[in-house]
């Protein structure tokens, strides 16, 4: 007979069941930790405005992956980015379906995986929240860049149009708003794990460095420029034309006279209101990106519509317009149209949207969704948008153009008074989609110190002062018109003279910290003194 332990509950010899051990027990425990981290992340955007949250996703990240292997790092930072980005960019799925938004949300997860792996990696390392903090630069870069021009929706930066960190956009521009939050972050976990472990000194001196980061942020705001549109230079009395659609969603332009039509009387109304002496009569007009979707070089009739509306208020207008050519391709152009002369100067859209407004490797795609078909080619421009407009110094971007920090700074760089953004969010209803973005030209003004106006089709038009603030916006789906008076601004901001260098910089010390631990062993050794 077998032998029995006192305990009566086993046979001798019988196999030992294993403890589960440290790591894998507390494996869920991180994964909820990610999550909310997640969470945290997408409840600081615009749409819900809970902007002190955006510290806790690098915070949730940063304690999550603390002392685990790389593998482990991947999932947590995967699970982090998949809460976040898929309700972020439910937008993009409103009218198109599931397929597209959950393709382009697990993409953008996956940076979030590396970043994880990499922040596991440097977990180790002493001053780790700073090298946690440089590698949420770094991943931001990448996922801005890379494939197809990158995507770089959902920076840390664009949560923060109204805190403690706005003012850092005016010295670094994005990115060196996007390191201070995530710093801020790193810091409030690093001082959390000191008060587990009951070190005093380092949990003081991490908190503290927590508190600090917004406290310059703040400090900084004080030598910059302030809500005011007509200092700084020479003004321009700038319109704004929201004409409103006829409907909302993928077919919005699918009476393209009718849009064009609201334009053309919106101004006439503005038009009659400076002949009654209620407004100032305007230098430039702005209409939004697609106001007019019939090509005007072409169609006479449209040309017309536009002329007429130009003369009616005796000012130029820069018109968003769909344009033929060249070749195959159609092109998104602002076009400034003289009240005399009609159509001159051009910006044609730089960076159209992949798989949006152009389609790379058609067939391929064309296996996930038929409406890949219904899309035409858009052609790439060639020129920075700087145009003379009524004499003001325009810069022109158009819609997500809004987003890349290259295309920004090139029309600053190139003279701009004042950044101009043509955009139509009416494909995108009633979301979310039209108050981030607005929330990107809000730091753009800071960035460089000019006043930014939006021009959108149905909504959200506004006119941003150069600290950010809103001197005027209107609501979704409704015909608005703004008339202000504008600086034509040539101050130089820090950022603006730094240019691309902090986010590099940046960069290089994310990337420098995974090098200092990557490889054999006594390299590691050497690397990390």
């Amino acid at each position: 007979m077998p032998a029995v332990v006192t305990t009566g509950t086993r046979p001798a010899g019988a196999p030992v069941a294993e403890p589960p051990r440290r790591g894998a027990r507390r494996l869920p425990w991180r994964t909820l930790l990610a999550a909310a981290g997640g969470l945290a992340l997408f409840l600081s955007f615009p749409g819900w405005d809970l902007t002190g949250l955006a510290v806790l996703g690098p915070a949730a990240l940063a304690l999550a992956v603390r002392g685990q292997r790389v593998r482990g790092g991947l999932w947590l930072g995967l699970v982090l980015g998949l809460v976040f980005m898929v309700p972020l960019l439910s937008w993009t799925g409103v009218y198109v379906g599931p397929f597209p938004w959950l393709a382009l949300a697990v993409t953008e997860a996956l940076y979030f995986a590396l970043l994880g792996g990499a922040a596991a990696l440097t977990s180790r390392l002493p001053l780790w929240p700073v090298w946690g903090a440089a590698l949420w630069v770094a991943d931001e870069a990448l996922r801005g860049r890379w494939p197809l021009g990158g995507f770089p929706w959902g920076r840390l930066g664009f949560s923060q149009a109204d805190t403690p960190f706005t003012a850092l956009a005016a010295y670094g521009g994005v990115p060196l708003v996007g390191f201070a939050v995530a710093l801020t972050g790193t810091l409030l976990a690093a001082g959390v794990l000191a008060v587990r472990r009951r070190a005093r000194r380092t949990a003081v001196l991490a908190l503290a460095g927590a508190l600090l980061v917004p406290a310059v942020g703040l400090l900084a705001a004080l030598p910059l420029a302030g809500p005011s549109l007509t200092e700084g230079g020479p003004t321009r009395t700038v319109a704004v034309i929201q004409g409103n659609v006829p409907r909302a969603g993928l077919d919005f332009n699918a009476q393209r006279r009718a849009v064009l039509d609201n334009h053309a009387a919106e101004t006439e109304r503005l038009a009659a209101r400076v002949a009654a002496g209620e407004v100032a009569a305007p230098d430039l007009v702005i209409w939004p990106e697609n106001s007019s979707d019939i090509d005007p070089y072409t169609n006479r009739d449209a040309a017309a519509v536009i002329t007429r509306a130009a003369r009616a208020v005796d000012a130029p207008i820069l018109v968003g317009a769909v344009v033929q050519g060249p070749g195959r391709f159609i092109s998104n152009t602002g076009i400034v149209w003289d009240p005399v002369t009609g159509p001159g100067d051009t910006y044609v859209k730089r960076h159209p949207v992949p798989l949006a407004e152009y389609v790379p490797a058609r067939s391929f795609f064309r296996f996930f969704s038929p409406l890949i078909d219904r899309i035409h080619d858009f052609a790439h421009g060639s020129e920075v948008g700087n145009l003379d407009v009524g004499g003001a110094r325009v810069g022109d971007v158009i819609c997500f153009e809004v987003a890349y920090d290259g295309l920004v700074a090139d029309v600053v760089q190139g003279g701009a008074g004042m950044i101009v953004v043509q955009t139509n969010n009416a494909t995108f209803g009633y979301t979310d989609e039209t108050e981030q973005q607005l929330a990107m030209g809000r730091l753009r003004a800071v960035e460089f110190g000019r006043t930014v106006v939006v021009a959108a089709t149905s909504g959200i038009s506004a006119v941003i002062a150069p600290d950010g603030s809103l001197a005027q916006r209107s609501e979704l789906f409704t015909a608005a018109t703004f008339v202000e008076e504008i600086a034509q601004r040539d101050q130089r901001t820090v950022a603006e003279r730094l240019d691309s260098w902090p986010e590099w910089v940046l960069t290089a010390v994310g990337v420098g910290a995974v090098l200092a631990v990557a490889g054999p062993a006594p390299a590691r050794r050497r690397r990390a003194r």
